[in-house]
């Protein structure tokens, strides 16, 4: 398997993008800030807010200090807002827990909120340079591909996909967390979800599911996620009303954002019980 590392570790380092959380000034509070905004959500919509992000609260505890729902705010449009809260409750814990410094020990990554097990391996092997497995939907997605033969990954992962993922990695610490990030780019830029470009991947003559001539996924219909009319637009709606205004809103107001009232209290039921709003009275805003 080791004769994957050499063309792919060639192809990394001449196709690379110049992201601000790989340069070598990123700090591993930058690189947690990254993986939580990644998740489910493109590269150019994540740049220009982390950016303004890390702009202001460059550390844990600049924003910690803050209120969680000045995290909302700067969050803006990027979706699952949740993450913001948890993003801010983390910097909390990190204040008090770890001196204001973003850990290096797996255990204590993921004792922070919102950190599961992706997100704390991806933390050691970016921020840290230690030889562990990332799994992203990127990296099963190659590896399906160049070692199994297979169009897509399982649903969820798998034992053996763990283990395929731990057998590939360099026994050099510093090699294995550039290998983890080149599988991942090679996924992002070239073996895409839909329409890989074979004909510019380094490992295509090593791949499995290119020998046997691009086979199709056959295993348990994959469901996309609907958008139009869900709670998840509702939620939406209803949390960009409040933070864009610089008071809080009453209930009358809240119908501008979405007109049947029964999902639009489930919804706003929903962001009370997460910590995305907060209510008095008849008026809500951010926490």
């Amino acid at each position: 398997m080791s004769e994957l590392h050499e063309p792919l570790l060639r192809w990394y380092d001449a196709h690379a993008r110049d992201l601000p959380w790989r340069r070598s000034s990123a700090t591993p509070w930058g690189v947690l800030v990254s993986e939580v905004m990644l998740q489910q959500t493109p590269v150019s919509r994540v740049l220009p807010v982390y950016d303004a992000w890390l702009a202001r609260w460059p550390r844990p505890g600049d924003l910690a200090a803050e209120a969680p729902g000045e995290a909302i705010r700067a969050w803006g449009r990027l979706g699952y807002p949740r993450r913001a809260v948890r993003l801010h409750a983390a910097a909390v814990a990190l204040v008090e827990r770890h001196a204001g410094r973003v850990p290096d020990h797996y255990e204590s990554l993921r004792a922070l909120p919102g950190v599961g097990d992706y997100t704390a391996s991806a933390v050691l092997a970016f921020a840290f340079g230690r030889r562990q497995v990332v799994l992203d939907t990127n990296v099963r997605r190659v590896l399906a591909r160049v070692i199994s033969g297979a169009e897509l990954a399982p649903a969820s992962v798998t034992v053996a996909e763990r283990s395929t993922a731990r057998d590939l990695l360099p026994a050099d610490e510093p090699t294995a967390a550039t290998w983890s990030v080149a599988l991942m780019e090679l996924g992002a830029l070239v073996c895409a979800a839909r329409s890989p470009a074979c004909g510019d991947c380094p490992l295509r003559d090593r791949c499995a599911w290119h020998t046997a001539g691009h086979p199709a996924y056959d295993g348990p219909p994959r469901r996309g996620q609907a958008w139009d009319g869900t709670d998840r637009q509702c939620r939406g709606r209803l949390l960009a009303l409040v933070r864009e205004s610089p008071v809080p809103l009453t209930r009358r107001d809240l119908e501008d954002g979405w007109s049947e009232p029964a999902q639009r209290q489930r919804c706003l039921d929903s962001l009370l019980a997460d910590g995305l709003l907060v209510g008095s009275g008849d008026r809500y805003a951010l926490p």
